[in-house]
This record gives structure tokens, sequence and C-alpha cells, in this order.
């Protein structure tokens, strides 16, 4: 599906979904537990993927309306009957890699194209050191994966710097085991906000799991579960294509984002980069809203080594803002759906805004940007998709975005939410 934009004013009120990452985790949580409900989960493509890996399993998964209940494995995933696809959820792939390692037998993990070109080698090494089967069918670190169990436990060495699903993986699959794991951190690690996203679902669930001055550590012999349901929080790597919609297209009125109530999420950010920006922005925590007017923005520096999903984002953002908008410590986000520092360069490019592309830094020089609509590619990535969306608002003319369908992976119904805010547009088959 492709989707036209015109240059469009926006206000009213809107939800972002419910958080993708919180998901995920609970998903699993409950699928670990002897059963558990999973309340405002976000239902998308990449979240089905835990769903079905909970299945294989041994585990059930009954979707209702605003609720999952899961009746789960109890800590002892069986050998799946069938391959696991994960589609093109990376973070199914990485997670579950884990728990097949508590599995007797062996279990095969893959998924689509793009999810195949995704680093997993730090995990396998993990897995083989703590005794169990950890290979890729073609040798390169990337799957199709064949993982082996079952594993009792122990202490491992891995990067930090590649994806820290690695280290939710091993936390996670820990706690059931017999002795916990024990994982030192070889680098700094990147995108630390989603592991405090696992430490907080873990403890949710009745998991004990700490940070240690060499990286982590969870404690074997452990049981998941929760008498209440677990309530997911909204979204904030999906409310920050709404935030930006508003900071650059607002009416008087603006844009008020509802369900942004307070979380471990790293992309939370996303509101202190608006207002060193310059937005127009006030945030109620305790009404978990945020309202944002259109505003005249300043280009600043902004470090992505906690954030990466939010560089899309800041990347139109600064497309739009008068000055250089630096984003830096970026090169892990080379390796997520696409490559999206260089799809972001390729991509503004073309819509007119001049971009400099280096290794670890993305640099966007917006007072030499004028933006004018034009076709756009959106690289099979559903974060791509929406914030060139967000871009196609204050391009000149029409901007027809490729792929617009990819954004049912974090957000179904995005179209919908802009439309109802006022944006012009148009959804059609190519």
């Amino acid at each position: 599906m492709d989707v036209d934009i015109s240059r469009s004013r926006v206000g009213g009120r809107a939800r972002a979904p419910p958080s993708k990452s919180y998901t995920h985790r609970a998903i699993l949580a409950a699928g670990y537990s002897d059963g558990a409900v999973v309340a405002d989960p976000l239902v998308s493509a990449d979240t089905r993927a835990t769903m079905r890996a909970v299945e294989a399993f041994g585990g059930v998964v009954d979707r209702s309306e605003r609720r999952l209940d899961i009746a789960g494995f109890d800590g002892r995933p069986g050998v799946p009957d069938d391959v696991i696809d994960c589609a093109n959820s990376g973070t199914t792939t990485r997670i579950v890699t884990a728990c097949a390692a508590l599995a007797d037998g062996l279990t095969v993990l893959t998924g689509d194209a793009s999810l195949r070109s995704r680093p997993q080698e730090p995990l396998l090494d993990a897995i083989q050191q703590l005794g169990g089967r950890a290979e890729s069918t073609r040798s390169n670190g990337q799957a199709p994966l064949v993982i082996g169990g079952p594993i009792d436990g122990g202490a491992v060495s891995i990067p930090g710097d590649v994806s820290s699903q690695y280290i939710t993986a091993l936390l996670m699959a820990g706690a059931v085991t017999d002795e916990g794991i024990d994982i030192d951190l070889e680098t700094e690690l990147k995108s630390a906000p989603y592991v405090d996203i696992t430490l907080e679902v873990l403890d949710a669930f009745g998991v004990d799991a700490a940070k240690t001055s060499e990286g982590y550590r969870v404690p074997g012999c452990q049981s998941y579960g929760r008498d209440d349901a677990y309530p997911v929080p909204g979204d904030f790597s999906s409310m920050s294509y709404l935030l930006a919609a508003g900071a650059v297209a607002g009416d008087d009125d603006g844009v008020v984002v509802e369900g942004a109530h307070p979380s471990a999420q790293g992309d939370s950010a996303i509101v202190d980069v608006l207002e060193r920006m310059g937005a127009d922005i006030a945030w109620d925590r305790d009404a978990g809203e945020i309202r944002v007017r259109r505003s005249a923005l300043a280009g600043v520096e902004v470090d992505v080594g906690d954030t990466p999903d939010l560089l899309p984002t800041i990347a139109v953002l600064g497309a739009v803002a008068d000055g250089d908008t630096r984003i830096v410590n970026c090169e892990h986000v080379r390796y997520k759906e696409t490559d999206r520092v260089r799809a972001m360069a390729t991509e503004l490019e073309k819509l007119g805004a001049v971009v400099t592309e280096e290794a670890d830094v993305l640099t966007i020089h917006g007072g030499e940007s004028d933006l004018r609509g034009t076709a756009v590619a959106g690289h099979d990535d559903h974060r791509i998709v929406m914030s060139l969306a967000v871009a196609g608002l204050v391009a000149e003319g029409t901007t027809t975005i490729r792929g617009g369908d990819h954004v049912d992976v974090s957000f179904p119904g995005f179209f919908d939410v802009l439309y109802d805010l006022g944006v012009e547009l148009d959804e059609h088959e190519r």
C-alpha cells in the first residue's frame, strides 16, 4: 500500500497505541508463568510473532477485546512441533532464542529477509557459554537459528553495544534456570532504558533481577506470576510521530496525545528533545497527556545511544528546524529493520533536505533545506514510514510513501489517526 500525504494542519486529541516493548516482554513473562492476563496489549505484526512463539513452546494465548489471557508453560518450554516464524520481529527472535535454550531439544527460528540479515552472534555465543547449542544455519551469525538446551544457567560475557535485547533475553530466561545468570558486559550498554523496561516487567511478574557493577544478575529457581492483569502503558516511540506532527503542523489548539504516563521508556526523551528545539509543549504527567503546538524549531545535538528508535523522528524535525541538527552515537541504529541512518538520509534528500551522513553521526542542515513532496521509499520499516509521513505534513505538494502498510508492525491504524487529526491523505494499492 502507498500513501499520498498533502501539506496539512493538524489538531485534536489522539492516543498512541500501547507500548510494543512492554507488550513483547509481558507476553513472554506470562508465557513463563503458569498463567497470566495482559491488559491493553499492542496487537500488531511484531507482537503476534511473540504470541505464536509462546504457543509454540506449549502456551495458549486467548485474544479478546483489550486483553490477552495466556496459559503459560510454567518456566518449562516444550520443544516446538515446527519452525518458529518470527516474521519481521527482531525483539521476538532474540527473547525467544534464550527461551528456546531452556527446552530439552532443538528449536529452529527464522523470519523474513530483513530479520535474516540482523546480527545474532553475541547471543548465540552467550548461549554456548552456558552450555547450550546455538548455531546459525548459514554460519554468519544470522537467522535461521538452531537452538538446543536445556541450559542450567551460569556466567556469560557479552558485548553491550550491539543490542540490549540480548540482555533482556538472558535475564528473562535466567530466572527459571537452576543457577541463574550473571551477565558481564564487555562494552558500554547501548539502549540501556530497554533493559530498565525489562527489569520493570520482571518485577511486575514477581521476578528479581538487578544491575551489578559488571552488568546484570538474575537469580535462578524463580517463578513468574501475578494475581491481577498486567496493564501495558502507552508507547512513547509511537507518540513521537504524533508529537512531531503537532510541533511542525499543529493548529492554534495543537495536538493532545493521551496515554502518556511516565514509565521506564527511554523514548519519553522526545519531550525533552522538542523542548530543547523550542517547541510549545507541555506534559501533564498525572493526567498522562501531552499538548504540543506548531512552533519555530531550532536545531540541536541529540545523542541516541539510549534511544535509537527516535532517530527517524528527530531527523524529520531537524529538516524543518532552523540550523543544524546533529544526531550522534547512532551507528547501532544501522542494525534495525533497515539501516535507518542511511534510509533517513536517502529519503530526506529526495524531499529536498540537505544531509551529511557519517558512520556514527547524521547531520540535517535544516536552514538549507526546503522540503518538496515526491515519492519516497518506506524501506519496509514502520518507523521510516511514520517519520516520512510527518515530513509530508510540511512538504510542498504531495508526498507519496511507498509501503505504508508496514505501520502495522507497531502502530496499526496510524494513518487513520492522522486523518482524524486533519491530515489530507489517500491510501491506495500500487
